[in-house]
């Protein structure tokens, strides 16, 4: 074990302050998405009726669940990287690690393009039906 930190040591630091940054505005992000939660739990409570918090609920709802797939799908690309720095050459563990970050970028762009379809009908069924959100 002593010789792992000897021979990795300045990686495995580098590596801690890399994914410390890396994984603060996600710490952030967590508590926009728990306010998120707690103003869906309120709107529920109040049992606010009629389309206007209908369309509040599904906007959060739908924000929950991208933003919590973003989060995943950015530390999966940090795993992806840590296993190619780690992967010493060998061509079969790096083919690993550029196809994980393929794909989760190809996730990212999916989640961006479903966050912009969601926003934009609930926007105009909102403008259709008169109501504010």
């Amino acid at each position: 074990m002593k010789n792992v930190f000897k021979k990795y040591g300045k990686h495995l630091l580098s590596l801690a302050v890399v994914s410390t940054v890396l994984v603060l505005p996600m710490i952030v992000a967590a508590g926009t998405i728990e306010e998120n939660m707690r103003t869906a739990a309120g709107n529920l409570a109040t049992a606010n009726s009629g389309p206007d918090a209908l369309y509040q609920m599904i906007g959060l709802i739908i924000n929950i669940v991208l933003g919590i797939l973003g989060v995943l799908l950015v530390l999966i690309i940090i795993w992806a990287g840590f296993l190619w720095m780690t992967s010493a050459g060998k061509p079969d563990q790096v083919e690993k690690a550029k196809k994980m970050i393929y794909q989760a970028v190809i996730g990212l762009l999916i989640i961006f393009a479903a966050y912009a379809i969601a926003s934009f009908v609930i926007y105009n069924l909102q403008s259709i039906t008169g109501t504010t959100g």
